[in-house]
């Protein structure tokens, strides 16, 4: 819009000072900053709106992109599933809690009582696949009560 350069710029600061008396210049330079100031943030401000509204625009494309491969992915699913033999779609949810309200909706069952005369004897081994015994271990005449170390030669010291 305005195309100021260097050349330019130097022109306008020599009109200023012709123009301008030396002591308005502080107070005529600090309006003008705060003008370009002003403006700076209204450009700003502006600049961040219009991105605002591209990335909405490019959000809500990338939404609607998104929902299209999902359609497409759940009809092929559900057309597998239908090739398979399976109906509607699948919810794991609702099978658990289907599963869930059948097993505590089913009456559970009295434990048959049998006796002892009813059970099965449990079958005994053949000499040939039973595992010998093993010897019981050795246990030493007299340990010392704990705390107490035992001196060389079998005594015992506090």
């Amino acid at each position: 819009m305005f195309d100021f350069d260097a050349g330019k710029l130097i022109v306008i600061g020599i009109v200023a000072l012709i123009a301008i008396p030396s002591k308005d210049l502080p107070r005529v330079l600090r309006q003008v900053g705060q003008a370009v100031g002003r403006v700076r943030r209204m450009a700003a401000e502006f600049q961040g709106q219009f991105l605002d509204a591209m990335r909405e625009s490019e959000l809500h494309e990338m939404r609607e992109d998104f929902e299209k491969e999902q359609n497409k992915i759940k009809a092929e699913v559900d057309s597998a599933m239908a090739g398979v033999g399976l109906s509607g779609s699948f919810d794991p949810l609702t099978e658990a809690r289907k599963q869930i309200v059948d097993a505590v909706e089913t009456p559970i069952a009295p434990a048959a009582e049998t006796s002892a005369a009813e059970t099965p004897a449990p079958e005994t081994s053949t000499p040939e696949t039973s595992a010998p015994e093993l010897p019981a271990p050795e246990t030493p005449a007299a340990l010392p009560p704990p705390g107490i170390a035992a001196a060389p030669g079998g005594s015992v010291s506090a």
